[in-house]
C-alpha cells in the first residue's frame, strides 16, 4: 500500500538520492551536477506554504516525490508553480507518480496557487498521459532547448488552470 504525506526534514536523503538517479540517468532533469545535501536542504526550506513537497510511501519507504515550486521570482507570477514529480527507479510504473502527481495537484489548489506547469522532456509519454489524466493541457513544445546525452531535446509545457 503507498502512502503519501507531506516531507520533512528526515526525507530529505531519500529525495536527493532519487533526484540525484534522475540527474544521472535519466532526461526527466536537465540538470548535469549532482546535487549536495546542503543544497537540498536548502531547497527544501525555500519551500514556501503554496510549494508543498510530498512524499510516497511504501513499506516505510521513500518511492518517490513531488514539489510544487516558484515558476518565476516575479511577483505577478506567485500563484504559478511549477510541478515535479520523481519516483525511485526500482517503483515506476506502479502508480506511485500518477498518485503523488495527483495528490500534489490537488494540494496546489488548496494552498492558493492559480496555475501549474509542467515541463515534460520529449519521449516521455506516460509522464504526458498522467498529466492530461489530471486536467493538464500541452500548451506548446519548446524545441531543442536543452542538451543532454549527446543530443539537443525538446520539452513540451503542459499546464493546469484550477
Amino acid at each position: 500500500m503507498i502512502s503519501i504525506r507531506e516531507a520533512t526534514t528526515a526525507d530529505q536523503q531519500s529525495i536527493l538520492d532519487i533526484y540525484n538517479d534522475a540527474v544521472l540517468h535519466t532526461s526527466a532533469t536537465f540538470d548535469t551536477d549532482l546535487r549536495s545535501y546542503e543544497k537540498q536542504l536548502l531547497w527544501f526550506a525555500n519551500h514556501k506554504k503554496n510549494h508543498p513537497v510530498v512524499v510516497a510511501e511504501k513499506d516505510n519507504k521513500v518511492t518517490g516525490w513531488a514539489s510544487l515550486s516558484p515558476w518565476s521570482d516575479r511577483c505577478a507570477y506567485d500563484t504559478t508553480v511549477e510541478v515535479s514529480v520523481y519516483v525511485h527507479k526500482d517503483f515506476r510504473a506502479q502508480g506511485i507518480g500518477s498518485a503523488l502527481l495527483e495528490w500534489v495537484t490537488l494540494e496546489g489548489k488548496k494552498v492558493g496557487n492559480h496555475t501549474v506547469l509542467s515541463r515534460i522532456t520529449q519521449g516521455n509519454e506516460s509522464s504526458i498521459h498522467i498529466h492530461e489524466k489530471y486536467g493538464y493541457r500541452n500548451v506548446g513544445v519548446m524545441k531543442e532547448v536543452g542538451f543532454k546525452f549527446g543530443k539537443f531535446l525538446d520539452v513540451h509545457v503542459m499546464q493546469l488552470v484550477y
